[in-house]
């Protein structure tokens, strides 16, 4: 049986930007899942304790009845034309052996042509593009891919994540909506909830958040909080609550996915920077704790090596200093796999964003920020420490669950 293809009353539409590593990660793992020959670790949903609350602790995805994964039907846009075995391959994240015995399943899933501007991206083209140029004409063109792929798979709903390569940070430069934007509007104007699991960001976030309360949408982002800054954020927030200075951070990190190549792009890397370093100043905050974070260094680097493929390392020198300002120095070299950290992390976006649709709830999802380096609210500066993100997770979903009903 084609399980892109069930009828049921509540299937819900999985929609990726890219059918690249973290998208055939999601895909071929929740296959996997399926058939019983895997768990679902690292996902929040599936393995998760509602922690909160006076009843009996339970599932997360027993106490919000998610949907299952049975229910979760996928399909993607990318600007090469490869289904999702041939991606995966590529890829070359997931055993080949387990991608031989999903084969059937995978190649069944073929991307819709991808929205491209060689302007956002310079380092990447390919031959599976929309041709129209005209922004309105995109995102119509978007939307219509979006209802097509309802009503041709029997689903009632969807969610969007937008898991593309890097684009270059905006500037005066370079006119005009990029991808990510016209992907995101397209999806807020069909009232779907939408992830920007990329560190790409709209030029104009008010517009991005008047949107979605004018649609009812939720959204959240930006660029999934995976591997080295997954370290990062929790070494960082152990330090401020043990009122440890720091007077250095070095990071580098050697990548030889395509994203990895993308991001020898200077302005890519300038995106990818930014978000990476917001979260760290704003955790480890000067104007909180002059005395501690006054002097900070800063220092982030990213190298391209093909010979590391999807399999990051990240390496961090810190120089800290504790009682009467004697130095100490902590070095972490962190051999990670960032496709196998981001594929839970977008299931869980997946399901929690439908959940919130469902809820009522519109409008940039701060409660999330658990998962994204960059991540939005509106009219504050959201937390980046690990622990005040997971209980304000936590929270949000007792809250909503007691007023509502869970569901």
């Amino acid at each position: 049986m084609n399980e892109n293809s069930r009828h049921s009353s509540d299937q819900l539409a999985v929609l990726t930007v890219g059918l690249g590593s973290v998208a055939t990660t999601l895909i071929a793992g929740v296959a996997a899942i399926r058939r019983g020959w895997a768990q679902p670790i690292g996902s929040l949903t599936q393995m998760g304790i509602l922690e909160s609350g006076p009843e009996p602790k339970k599932r997360i995805s027993e106490a919000l009845s998610l949907p299952s994964l049975d229910q979760l039907v996928f399909g993607a846009w990318d600007i090469f034309p490869h289904n999702a075995y041939e991606s995966a391959l590529k890829a070359r994240v997931l055993d080949p052996q387990l991608l031989e015995k999903l084969k059937p399943y995978l190649r069944k899933i073929h991307p819709m042509k991808g929205v491209f501007d060689p302007r956002y991206l310079k380092m990447l083209s390919g031959p599976h593009i929309k041709k129209k140029r005209n922004q309105s004409a995109l995102i119509s063109d978007v939307r219509k891919d979006i209802r097509g792929f309802l009503k041709k798979n029997h689903c009632q709903r969807a969610v969007m994540v937008v898991a593309s390569s890097t684009e270059i940070h905006h500037n005066k430069k370079v006119s005009g909506a990029s991808p990510t934007e016209i992907y995101m509007r397209a999806a807020l104007l069909e009232g779907v909830p939408v992830a920007n699991a990329t560190p790409n960001r709209w030029r104009d976030e008010k517009a991005l958040f008047s949107l979605a309360r004018a649609t009812n949408t939720p959204f959240a982002g930006s660029d999934l909080k995976t591997g080295q800054t997954l370290i990062k954020t929790v070494v960082a927030s152990g330090l401020r609550r043990r009122h440890l200075g720091v007077k250095g951070w070095f990071s580098t990190n050697i990548l030889g996915n395509q994203d990895g190549w993308v991001l020898s792009d200077r302005g890519a890397f300038e995106t990818k920077r930014i978000s990476k370093e917001e979260g760290l100043q704003r955790i480890l905050s000067a104007t909180e704790q002059p005395d501690l974070y006054r002097n900070l260094t800063h220092l982030i680097e990213i190298n391209y090596y093909p010979p590391k493929g999807d399999n990051k390392e990240g390496w961090d020198n810190i120089d800290l200093f504790g009682w009467l300002g004697y130095p100490m120095q902590l070095k972490i070299n962190f051999l990670c796999r960032d496709s196998i950290l981001a594929a839970p992390l977008v299931l869980d976006l997946v399901l929690f964003l439908d959940w919130a649709k469902r809820q009522g709830m519109s409008g940039p999802q701060d409660w999330l920020g658990f998962y994204f380096k960059s991540p939005m609210a509106l009219g504050m500066n959201p937390s980046h420490d690990l622990w005040v993100q997971y209980e304000a997770l936590q929270k949000t979903i007792q809250q909503h669950k007691n007023s509502k009903g869970g569901d």
